[in-house]
């Protein structure tokens, strides 16, 4: 018996593995501004093939598993769709694959809106961090919209993306209302995107800052703003962080690569904000967060791996275990 999946694995992922895209994709970003662009390259692949792997799925379940896909659509967990797929088609446009990236934030844009609306309806009070990702999938659309407005000099992209930069702000407020604030102690790894949110909504304002559209009291708004936002998704990480040290939670968890996205987009926002809001210390600490981004990423992958080998081993003794006294007298 291979430790292998099967052949049909991919079937079984839940919306939640989109998690795992966006992590190694916003990481390929924070290398690519670092310099490391080997590096960048082959987190970038590997986010790369976990996209079309999870966008086969998204497209079997609806077209061929309604029931199952109406289900997971409510949940925000499904919202990875989006967020996955502007994190891609940012690093694309980085790449000067504008084409590329501006089809990716087209199918990114077009199935949010019906995301978002069947999430919203069904939040609740006391909900897990999974919740900010309405806010992580609008900002996304605000990440990726500037950086091409920036690219193919089309202001209107630069101004839909400040309306989704205010959309997510929005959004962000009304998730913290509905957080369950015991997952900063209790949570699975999901918690982190209260601060990721923050940290990518800081990446989106630093694109805006940077762009010529804005100017006068426009860009000092925006850029006050985005240090705001920014400030705050620091001391999210420090509260976070703390509470990781102080109650470890070292089991293997899908919801793992909720945690190491934010620790990377954290890295990112640093990198990002450090030029137009014109702080230079910004820099040095977004590439040193990016190594602890890295360094996660790499034990989250190090964990999945350990607990499918331990799966494996459970199955291969329960199928060899003997059968016990008087089975085969039934």
């Amino acid at each position: 018996m291979s430790i292998l999946p099967g052949r049909d694995w991919w079937a079984g992922l839940p919306p939640a593995a989109g998690a795992a895209v966006m992590a190694a994709g916003i990481i390929s970003v924070g290398l690519h501004m670092t310099g490391y662009e080997v590096v960048s390259l082959i987190a970038l692949g590997v986010a790369g093939v976990l996209w079309l792997v999870l966008a086969a799925d998204f497209t079997a379940r609806l077209l061929a598993d309604r029931g199952r896909f109406r289900a997971e659509a409510d949940t925000p967990a499904a919202l990875t769709a989006v967020a996955a797929t502007t994190v891609i088609g940012t690093r694309l446009s980085l790449l000067g694959w504008q084409t590329t990236a501006v089809v990716l934030l087209s199918v990114a844009a077009a199935i949010w809106p019906g995301l978002l609306y069947n999430v919203v309806r069904h939040w609740r009070y006391r909900m897990p961090g999974a919740a900010f990702l309405g806010c992580v999938a609008t900002q996304g659309l605000a990440v990726l919209a500037a950086v091409l407005a920036a690219a193919c000099r089309q202001d209107w992209l630069a101004r839909a993306a400040l309306a989704a930069f205010c959309l997510g702000l929005v959004l962000y407020v009304a998730a913290f209302l509905r957080f369950d604030l015991r997952e900063v102690v209790g949570g699975a790894g999901d918690h982190w995107v209260a601060g990721g949110a923050l940290s990518i909504s800081a990446l989106a304002g630093s694109k805006l800052t940077a762009s010529s559209v804005w100017t006068g009291s426009a860009h000092s708004t925006l850029r006050t703003v985005t240090l705001v936002v920014l400030a705050l998704s620091l001391v999210w990480y420090v509260v976070l962080l703390t509470a990781e040290l102080r109650h470890p939670r070292p089991r293997y968890d899908i919801r793992r690569w909720a945690t190491v996205f934010p620790l990377g987009m954290t890295a990112t926002a640093c990198l990002s904000v450090a030029e137009p809001a014109g702080i230079a210390w910004l820099s040095p600490l977004g590439e040193f967060l990016l190594w602890i981004a890295v360094a996660a990423w790499l034990l989250t992958f190090a964990a999945l791996v350990a607990s499918h080998v331990t799966a494996h081993r459970t199955t291969r003794r329960a199928v060899r275990r003997p059968p016990g006294p008087g089975t085969m007298d039934r």
